[in-house]
């Protein structure tokens, strides 16, 4: 015992020659694992021995990792990058109890799922991120991040399914290296994100069917769910994953086993229900309406573009049947296609040659499934004729299955050759496949979203955009180019980058936001009004163009010189215009000057005019116009013009040749300013405002007309919202009937005009009959700037209130009850919207129960429940609802406000004396 203690003494107190050092010394070279007498802990060991095995993947993964960070600053922010955020701050607030929130988006974006936006957007404050550019970095690196997780699930999950290290790698090598694909990888939070987690469902899959445990059931269906909430399509993981279930079934011995299939499959399908649900917030107020609209809109998306599409221009739901095959071929790894294709060929032949065996065998099964995967997703987009646009980005999921059959593919090539030699030369010739790849992504950085492959004509200039769309579902990077351009080659000079043709103005101001501070400053601070215009696409006038980003030697970015609006501006000052209307034309040197004054910056970034030109000789047309006899000319007004001293100001330029005559054609929405002057004057000549806020609101017909004295040009920039309330509930679309009204959104530009300092909106009413709204403007992230709350025909109201105020009241508590002219008058004052939320209630006990209908007389007492805006009016920081008694004597009655499952709010009873 002496001697233990003696050996326990030793270790715990080390001697004195034992030096900080030496421990230091020892303690790393136990970790490293190094010769000696100290070994590394079992743990280490034990995880060293796990990865040793793999170390191709991790090196491959850690180089991946350190050219993204390299490259991570090359690129800029897409169309969608905005919009996406925007879905994750809805989606936070609605869930928080802004149950408007979310309607604020438009179209069918409040359908989408924004699980990972949402942690896109919880992530900045994490990190303590402030500002345009740190966000859109963290945004695209933690993309790119869970991008390279979904290159190491293929990597795990091919390895289960081929069972070679080798190819395994080859899986996630090919998954990484698509070119399209790894531009996306940053900047896009929604096609590669369900990707990435599409892989790792797979791996979740193989690796619950291995164990067959209810914990393994239950994690695959949470994942199932987020992955329905990522993306749409995320629903064929729920239908598969059962039916892979019923093979077990359908093999298991005995019952004990078949009622482990059913307890694990229908775990399985409860969590995948219960993530889906709660990682959607839209969803819970009405769960049965809100899915099958989602679901109907995500089966046919509502929007619709047009896109050229092999030499021609389509609507989007008017592709042919090959739209989605082409551009996988076409903008793919051609060796890639080839391996995918024998991939698949061999699952196929497996199965048909001895089916049941395939079957049985988890492995071979799960070839099958991913096999299947890909082809019935693919077949069912064409069969289903389902809306696809942008290419192929809203499929690029299928590159997950696709990569997994090419290194199935590529293993059973070299499987069935005996030598090693040639083994060696098939994965040889793979791995050289994917260094082209490498190559040309190298060669058209940082613009791989742009990558066509060999299979069709990349030498002859501009060829490609004659065909097909060169540069969509980003835009971001090539706008940012033509900005540095700008930058590089005129430091000082005069100009600015603003967005035409087809790009969205807040293009070119998102992609100022992600350049360094410097730079942002030198555009802010130092360019000016007069320089250039950057365009998507060619885009370019004759003579104007300066600069163009270029792929394959096809133009998918322009940069053009603007010319000098100050000049034109001040040309047309002082002088009568050609024609007056929305904008007011004036004749220039080769050209016609438009000019609107006041004007917002919306007036030029959203508005498209038509020019047609009629020449003095036919001939000077082209023959695609040729048969109509004259030219027609669309302009952007953002790309020709500026915004001068408050005036938008735009130069459009007359075709080269002589014209006898033009017309000028300007939106149908678009109101003239003069226009608005005399509707807005009509509407507070001959009636009261039925609101005062921001904007005094008038009833005119069937249109609320807004009307501010004194008007800034850019509040009106923020959206205007209108809440209708019906008379009947069943006036509604059926999305709405659960909230009681509609609401719409209308912007300045396309309702509103400018006049004597003044800026007037006019918002049409819904076709069904109205009685009361609630209107203003808001922003999705800011939420509302102003609002109001009105009946539409307060007057009977009005003048029941003035009638009741010198009465006594019956009751007195939130609102007093009053009794005039056979009805009962609510009032209360002050009142606000919120006050009049609640439902109210009305039970009226009579003298005599037969009076009451038949079905009320088993209650003893009628039922008059009223919502107050069918009865009531807000005006004047008042409210007053009129509900007119019955006429049979009553005796006595209970009146008050409640809210279903919470209770009463206030309530009052007492008798009625004649």
């Amino acid at each position: 015992m002496a001697e233990a203690n003696a050996s326990r003494s030793s270790l715990a107190a080390p001697s004195a020659a034992e030096t900080p050092l030496k421990r230091l010394r020892v303690r790393v070279r136990r970790f490293a694992g190094g010769a000696g007498p100290s070994r590394p802990p079992s743990r280490i060991r034990e995880a060293r021995a796990a990865l040793s095995p793999h170390w191709g993947v991790l090196l491959a993964l850690a180089l991946f990792l350190a050219v993204g960070l390299a490259v991570l600053d090359d690129y800029g922010v897409s169309h969608d990058e905005r919009r996406q955020r925007e879905i994750a701050v809805a989606n936070l607030r609605y869930a928080a109890g802004d149950e408007e929130a979310i309607f604020a988006l438009g179209k069918a974006d409040h359908l989408y799922g924004a699980a990972w936006e949402a942690a896109l957007l919880l992530a900045e404050p994490a990190l303590g991120l402030e500002g345009g550019r740190a966000v859109h970095l963290s945004r695209h690196l933690l993309t790119h991040l869970f991008f390279l997780a979904g290159g190491l699930f293929a990597y795990l999950l091919a390895l289960r399914l081929t069972g070679s290290r080798t190819a395994a790698l080859f899986a996630a090598l090919l998954l990484l290296l698509h070119p399209r694909l790894y531009a996306h990888s940053f900047f896009s939070s929604k096609d590669v994100p369900f990707l990435a987690m599409l892989m790792m469902v797979l791996w979740l899959t193989r690796r619950a069917f291995g164990k067959e445990t209810l914990p393994a059931f239950l994690l695959l269906g949470f994942a199932v769910g987020a992955l329905i909430n990522t993306r749409a399509p995320g629903m064929a993981m729920l239908a598969a994953v059962p039916a892979l279930r019923a093979l077990d079934f359908a093999f298991a011995r005995g019952w004990a086993e078949r009622k482990r299939v059913l307890l694990t499959t229908s775990t399985l399908v409860l969590a995948a229900a219960l993530a889906a649900f709660a990682l959607a917030p839209y969803p819970w107020g009405d769960p049965i309406a809100r899915v099958a609209e989602w679901w109907t809109v995500s089966s046919s998306h509502p929007t619709i573009t047009q896109e050229l599409f092999m030499g021609t221009t389509y609507r989007s739901v008017d592709f042919p049947a090959v739209y989605l095959p082409v551009w996988i071929s076409i903008s793919s790894p051609p060796f890639a296609l080839l391996l995918g294709a024998v991939g698949a060929a061999a699952v196929l032949a497996q199965g048909i040659r001895a089916p049941g065996a395939a079957l049985r065998n988890t492995r071979a099964r799960f070839r099958l499934a991913v096999a299947a995967l890909f082809a019935l997703s693919a077949l069912g987009v064409i069969l289903l004729d389902v809306n696809l646009y942008n290419e192929w980005r809203q499929m690029h999921f299928l590159w997950a299955p696709l990569s997994l059959l090419a290194a199935f593919g590529v293993q059973r090539l070299a499987s069935a050759l005996r030598r090693a030699r040639l083994r060696a030369a098939v994965y040889a010739a793979a791995g050289a496949g994917l260094a082209a790849t490498a190559v040309s992504m190298a060669l058209i950085h940082p613009n791989q979203q742009a990558y066509f492959n060999a299979l069709v004509d990349r030498v002859a200039p501009e060829r490609l955009r004659t065909q097909y769309v060169v540069e969509a579902g980003s835009g971001g990077h090539p706008v940012r180019q033509a900005l540095e351009w700008i930058l590089e080659r005129n430091p000082n000079a005069e100009a600015e980058a603003q967005g035409t043709g087809g790009t969205p103005q807040f293009m070119v101001e998102v992609n100022k936001e992600i350049l360094p501070l410097k730079q942002r400053k030198r555009l802010s601070d130092q360019l000016g009004l007069d320089g250039y215009a950057v365009t998507l696409g060619p885009g370019a006038r004759p003579g104007l163009l300066a600069h163009a980003v270029r792929v394959y030697g096809n133009t998918i970015a322009s940069v053009e010189r603007k010319g000098d609006f100050q000049a034109a501006y001040r040309s047309a000052q002082g002088r009568e215009p050609l024609i007056e209307g929305p904008f007011d034309v004036y004749e220039a040197n080769g050209g016609l000057i438009v000019v609107k004054e006041p004007c917002a910056p919306s007036f030029l970034a959203e508005i498209i005019p038509v020019l047609r030109a009629n020449p003095v000789h036919r001939e000077s047309l082209s023959d695609q116009w040729a048969p109509k006899g004259f030219e027609a000319f669309r302009f952007l007004l953002a790309g020709y013009g500026a915004l001068l001293d408050g005036a938008c100001v735009a130069f459009l330029p007359l075709p080269d040749y002589p014209i006898a005559g033009f017309d000028l054609e300007w939106p149908s929405y678009l109101l003239a300013d003069d226009e608005a002057r005399d509707i807005a004057r009509g509407a507070m000549e001959n009636s009261r405002p039925l609101a005062r806020s921001a904007y005094d609101v008038y009833l005119a017909g069937d249109e609320l007309v807004y009307v501010q004295e004194s008007c800034d040009p850019n509040e009106t920039e923020r959206p205007f919202y209108l809440d209708s309330f019906p008379r009947s509930v069943s006036d509604l679309p059926e999305d709405r009937r659960g909230y009681g009204f509609e609401r719409v959104y209308y912007h300045f530009y396309r309702v509103g005009g400018f006049f004597d300092g003044a800026c007037a909106a006019l918002l049409p009413l819904p076709a069904y009959p109205v009685v009361a709204v609630r209107t203003g403007q808001r922003t999705p992230e800011e939420g509302d700037s102003w609002s109001a709350t009105f009946s539409l025909r307060p007057e009977p109201l009005r003048a029941a209130y003035r009638a009741a105020s010198s009465l006594t009241p019956l009751a007195q508590s939130a609102f007093n009850v009053y009794r005039t002219d056979g009805a009962l008058v609510y009032a209360r004052e002050p009142c606000a919207y919120a006050d009049t939320e609640a439902r109210f209630f009305l039970h009226i006990e009579p003298e005599r129960l037969s009076d009451l209908p038949h079905e009320r007389r088993r209650h003893g007492f009628d039922n008059l429940d009223f919502d107050f805006f069918l009865k009531g009016a807000l005006f004047d920081g008042k409210c007053a609802a009129s509900v007119p008694l019955p006429d049979y004597p009553v005796a006595s009655i209970r009146t008050g406000q409640y809210v279903s499952g919470a209770g009463e709010i206030w309530s009052a009873e007492f008798a009625l004396e004649e």
